[in-house]
């Protein structure tokens, strides 16, 4: 379903009211307490999750929203992972060793085994690099300059090797999930079996509602909680409601608001955590040569119209900060680049000389892509028309058909609120998937909203097949800064990473991926 509209009047008084709002909401919570929530009370023995999108699928070829992360590595899981100090940890592999400049060394760990007590093998992740390349338009294979060839040894001993050195492999491989090759599709499987701690008891993608329960063959030590409740829960208020009952013990991705609301509450505590993730109101660059939002110099003219600070203090409250480069500046390999500046009168000064007048922008976005992303785009919306530019805004709702627009294939825009977050904690992450497109990625529609520029896909191959680590970082720092000369962005920030759970919830460990270990937390009560 999608909502479409120019949106309200917002006027420059009415945005910065929203800080207001925000500390009303504090002294709505008797009332709040009295709503019912969605659903009953989880038992004692079962850790309910309300996540702000729909959890389509429990595996992640095709998408892979921070949140949903940690659930489905709660069920499936790859050779690797990164953890919490965002440097690569072996879970299927008990080796994964640098062998040579182009061969990573592998041994699958003893007894790793499948729910339903088969093992797992070299062909079932030969299977499943196989199946993520095969996926059109994924959001893992986009982190891959290219996909390693399995080599299989004796005794659960493989290579992978590739043609060129990717140095950072055993960070990637982290995001290929395995699961058995009979079974392996190039789609997001909706049923089948994992390695995880995990199993699927019941599952209904429609409504993103997920039961799991312990893995009873699970290779590893066994998690405390029995049960896993998981709901799609889209309204934010909803979500507060519920964990203010009782009646969910996590929410995750809420707005300044809601966490005001919620802290210092009795039985509920706020955890953050910096990001690895960055939001963008990002341009459309399948626009034909002679548009307007063609020319890089139109672009930048645009940018002077966003009162980036006024929309962090004021309607993100302090939550994020504005960016600073083309990724978080606080990733591995990060530059800063430059600044977004606000000056209405340069955006018409420089619109004007441009010859540009008359423009109109249409603005989509996905609910849920990032907190308050409603209210970013109402003020953005009031913002571009104080310098002439009339736009519209078009909002899917989760599960909607954005990702058919996004590449093209469904209607015409301008501007897509997105985000995009780094899975490794790597800068060379981010530059991959997003501006390492090449003609031939764009003819699948496999680039990022059409953004092809082969002198900066090159710098980006060059650097994330570069060895020598200081070499690679002066490459990366030189790809960041080309990258911003050709201002992809409209506006841009980078969140802190929030949930909130209940008291009885012990050892949630929030990482910078906004996900964390669902076999570690524990219940008390």
């Amino acid at each position: 379903m999608t909502r479409s509209g120019r949106g309200p009047e917002l006027s420059r008084r009415t945005l910065l009211r929203w800080g207001a709002i925000a500390g009303a909401g504090v002294a709505l919570g008797p009332l709040l307490n009295a709503c019912a929530g969605p659903t009953g009370t989880p038992g004692p023995g079962t850790l309910t999750l309300a996540l702000n999108r729909s959890l389509v699928s429990l595996d992640n070829k095709l998408n892979q929203f921070d949140a949903a992360v940690t659930v489905q590595r709660g069920v499936r899981q790859g050779l690797t992972m990164v953890g919490q100090d965002l440097k690569p940890k072996l879970v299927l592999a008990d080796r994964f060793e640098l062998t040579a400049p182009t061969e990573w060394t592998v041994h699958l760990r003893d007894g790793v085994r499948y729910s339903d007590g088969s093992p797992v093998t070299v062909q079932d992740v030969t299977t499943a690099l196989e199946m993520y390349q095969q996926v059109n338009g994924s959001f893992i294979a986009g982190f891959f300059s290219e996909f390693p060839e399995v080599v299989p040894g004796a005794d659960g001993t493989f290579v992978l090797r590739t043609q060129r050195p990717i140095p950072v492999l055993d960070y990637l491989m982290a995001n290929i999930l395995v699961t058995p090759s009979a079974a392996n599709r190039p789609e997001e499987l909706q049923d089948g079996i994992g390695s995880g701690p995990y199993v699927v008891r019941s599952g209904n993608r429609g409504t993103g509602n997920y039961s799991l329960a312990v893995n009873e063959n699970y290779w590893g030590p066994k998690p405390s909680v029995p049960g896993v409740q998981v709901r799609f829960v889209p309204e934010e208020s909803s979500r507060v409601v519920s964990l203010r009952s009782g009646e969910v013990d996590v929410i995750d991705s809420i707005t300044p608001d809601s966490a005001d609301q919620l802290a210092g509450l009795p039985g509920v505590q706020i955890t953050r955590a910096q990001s690895t993730r960055i939001n963008q109101l990002f341009y459309n660059f399948r626009k034909p040569q002679g548009h307007p939002l063609a020319d890089p110099k139109v672009r930048e003219a645009l940018t002077y119209a966003i009162d980036g600070r006024s929309l962090v203090q004021d309607v993100l409250v302090g939550s994020v900060s504005q960016a600073d480069g083309v990724v978080p500046t606080g990733l591995e390999g990060a530059v800063k680049t430059g600044e977004y500046v606000y000056d209405p009168n340069q955006a018409k000064q420089r619109l004007d000389a441009l010859g540009v007048r008359d423009l109109e922008l249409k603005i989509i976005w996905e609910s849920g892509e990032f907190a308050s992303d409603t209210s970013v785009m109402e003020a953005v919306l009031q913002m571009l028309g104080q310098v002439g530019v009339r736009a519209t805004l078009q909002q899917f709702e989760p599960g909607g058909d954005i990702l058919s627009w996004r590449q093209g294939k469904a209607g015409d825009w301008d501007v897509l609120g997105n985000g995009f977050s780094s899975p490794t904690g790597l800068a060379v992450s981010i530059l991959q998937g997003m501006y390492a497109g090449t003609p031939e990625k764009e003819q699948t529609r496999d680039t990022y909203q059409g953004y092809v520029v082969p002198a900066i896909a090159a710098q980006i191959s060059d650097a994330s097949a570069e060895p020598d680590a200081a070499r690679r970082a002066r490459l990366l720092g030189d790809a960041q800064r080309a990258v911003w000369a050709t201002w992809p962005c409209l506006w841009a920030f980078v969140p802190n990473a929030v949930l909130a759970h209940r008291d009885r919830v012990g050892d949630i460990s929030l990482g910078p991926t906004n996900s964390y270990d669902l076999a570690s937390a524990r219940l008390e009560g």
